[in-house]
């Protein structure tokens, strides 16, 4: 079959915060993809305020470096997709591998290959993707190169890889520097023998297949990606796998349920750098963007209209967590950050309270999000989105937050299924690292969540590896706890195992709620009395409303408090004569932590300025609280 040697399609694949988009960074720099004056930012490709909030990477982007071989050859353009290393975000690491024709392994110098590691390459060797190992961070102080190439190979056999996916090429760097190397430096080294990339590129030219087609064969592409624009509309990001595709053609359109219609390619666009740039034509292999298509979905096909032939859809994993998400029902909607709604007419103008539009933001989540499902409920302003886990969903509402949209959430759930006649539950393989002091506080506390022990291995540097089988519904609010246990040294990963029978009842907080029993300003004078009963959340002067929860209590059973109470003038002495007590500064919860807080009977509002928890049931007299109403099941 014929080939193209002009173009090379890869994807860099990693674990998270192993410097993926940093070493991508540095190969648009060394390509020349920038002029020596243009100020640039690092972690380009993170091109999302999340992301550069989170330091994760959440979608797949394509990017194009054009690389002059040292031999004067003609230019080679590499197509690079940048992958997020969170397994939560797994539906785009399936999408962009069904791009490219092999891909870069990452793996950190230290910290070896994580469960997100497993998970992205187990994901390559299924779709039989030729590997290229790339070494990072060689510069560690604390790097073990040996040992994690040994790893390395350790996992490849473990996920059943053939002769030839084994026999990979092995290239050392240090994105940070953009330094390459063929050749294994000292551990806590920078390659000595190169200043650049050139060997990571020339590595990549030899190792990544060239596109090959077939002659005079008709079109197919496929749409793997989405984009919107605010000229051409919705954009489709597409790899073309045979024939080719002009601007202006008409072509059939092969819509996910078989239908085919015909469509006229209005606009096609090629990447370069981190820009697109109009292109008349697109061949086989090439990654390109078209427009004129407002309907297309992730998975659908463009052919040829005197032979249409589809190509496979894309499938992902199946959703492990769901969670309920529905407008906001508090007495506080619409009212601003500070609850008084004169103050706050002018910032909440924007607002977005209705269920209209909190379901026509969810559908067209659901159009660039294969991992995503959202089904009916019960109630007609509330639905159960489902996905891969809980980073997933919260990342989701967080971005709605920040659209001006006013949420109720509900405490993420484990989405079950029946095999055989009995409820199976899915588990994860969490890995834990860990100095060794801590680690009967986290065998006990993975204890307490039903998890197993799988494997533990000390490297001998005073920090421990454990690995744990553990069923998902035990991870929901692990990470606060662990954190606290481990002093914030600990490191926690987990990754999708598959499915498990029921592990069972699980009592992941022992600790019950402080309830405000009525509306009005939290005052210092009440917050000073309370302090003792528990942890709380809310600072003097923030709005209240009765049903809401303002802290944790130190005992089982839910408390409802007065933290409203004002203190009692009299004539007999000023209001300064009293010695005024210390107010211990409250725990501000994250919107993670705030889920991972909540328990069955309660549910999280989510506005633009502010985050509150709260009993489902706001009325006091209507809901018994007590150990076992409240009590998770």
């Amino acid at each position: 079959m014929p080939t193209r040697h002009d173009i090379r399609n890869v994807a860099i694949v990693a674990h998270v915060d192993h410097g993926k988009t940093t070493i991508v960074d540095a190969m648009l720099k060394q390509a020349g993809a920038f002029a020596a004056h243009q100020q640039l930012d690092d972690r380009m490709m993170d091109s999302n305020d999340l992301e550069r909030e989170k330091g994760i990477t959440i979608l797949a982007k394509n990017t194009a470096v054009k690389y002059h071989p040292k031999d004067g050859g003609a230019p080679i353009t590499i197509n690079i997709i940048d992958t997020p290393g969170h397994a939560d975000f797994g539906g785009e690491v399936e999408r962009g591998l069904s791009m490219v024709d092999a891909v870069v392994l990452l793996v950190d110098a230290s910290e070896g290959p994580l469960p997100q590691t497993r998970f992205v390459l187990r994901k390559a060797l299924q779709q039989r993707k030729p590997v290229i190992l790339c070494i990072n961070k060689t510069d560690r102080p604390d790097s073990r190169i040996d040992e994690v190439v040994n790893e390395t190979y350790d996992l490849f056999l473990d996920l059943d890889a053939d002769e030839d996916q084994i026999e990979f090429p092995i290239v050392y760097a240090c994105g940070r520097d953009g330094v390459a190397s063929l050749t294994k430096p000292a551990d806590g080294t920078v390659p000595q023998d190169s200043d650049n990339l050139e060997p990571f590129f020339s590595t990549i030219l030899e190792h990544v297949p060239a596109p090959s087609y077939e002659e005079d064969a008709p079109l197919q592409a496929h749409v793997t990606n989405l984009d919107a624009d605010n000229f051409l509309g919705r954009i489709a990001l597409l790899r073309v796998e045979q024939g080719e595709l002009r601007k202006g053609q008409t072509v059939a359109w092969i819509k996910r349920d078989g239908t085919i219609s015909n469509v006229r390619i209005t606009e096609l666009m090629m990447t370069e750098a981190l820009t697109r740039k109009p292109a008349e034509v697109a061949g086989p292999g090439d990654i390109c963007a078209v427009a004129g298509i407002p309907d297309i979905m992730i998975g659908e096909t463009l052919a040829d209209p005197e032979n249409p032939v589809a190509l496979p859809l894309i499938t992902v994993d199946q959703p492990a967590i769901s969670m309920t998400i529905g407008t906001n029902t508090s007495p506080l909607v619409g009212r601003g950050g500070t609850g008084k709604g004169a103050d706050a007419k002018s910032a909440v103008k924007d607002r977005k309270v209705t269920a209209r539009q909190v379901k026509d933001r969810l559908d067209r989540e659901l159009v660039g999000n294969v991992s995503l499902r959202v089904l009916e409920t019960e109630r007609p302003d509330a639905w159960e989105v489902q996905g891969r886990g809980e980073l997933a969903l919260a990342i989701l509402v967080e971005q709605m937050r920040r659209e001006g949209f006013e949420l109720t959430i509900g405490k993420p759930q484990v989405v079950t299924k029946e095999v055989d006649g009995k409820i199976h539950e899915p588990v994860e393989r969490l890995t834990v690292d860990v100095p060794e002091e801590h680690m009967g506080a986290v065998t006990q506390l993975m204890g307490t969540r039903k998890g197993r022990m799988d494997n533990m291995s000390n490297h001998g540097s005073g920090w421990v590896r454990m690995e744990f089988v553990v069923p998902s519904r035990g991870l929901i609010g692990f990470r606060t706890e662990f954190l606290t246990e481990t002093r914030g040294t600990g490191i926690a990963h987990s990754i999708h195992e598959g499915h498990e029978p029921w592990f069972g009842p699980l009592q992941t907080r022992n600790n019950g709620s402080l309830v405000a029993d009525r509306a009005g300003s939290v005052t210092a004078f009440a917050m000073t009395n309370l302090q003792e009963r528990g942890v709380l959340f809310t600072d003097p002067g923030t709005e209240v409303y009765e049903g809401m929860i303002v802290g944790e209590n130190s005992r089982s059973d839910d408390m409802d408090v007065n933290i409203t109470k004002e203190k009692k003038l009299t004539n007999m002495r000023s209001s300064s004569a009293d010695s005024f007590e210390a107010i211990v500064p409250p725990r501000k919860l994250s919107l993670e932590q705030s889920l991972e807080f909540c328990r069955d009977d309660e549910c999280v509002e989510v506005t633009p300025e502010a985050v509150r928890i709260r009993k489902v049931v706001l009325d006091q007299k209507a809901t018994a609280r007590s150990p076992t109403s409240a009590s998770p099941s």
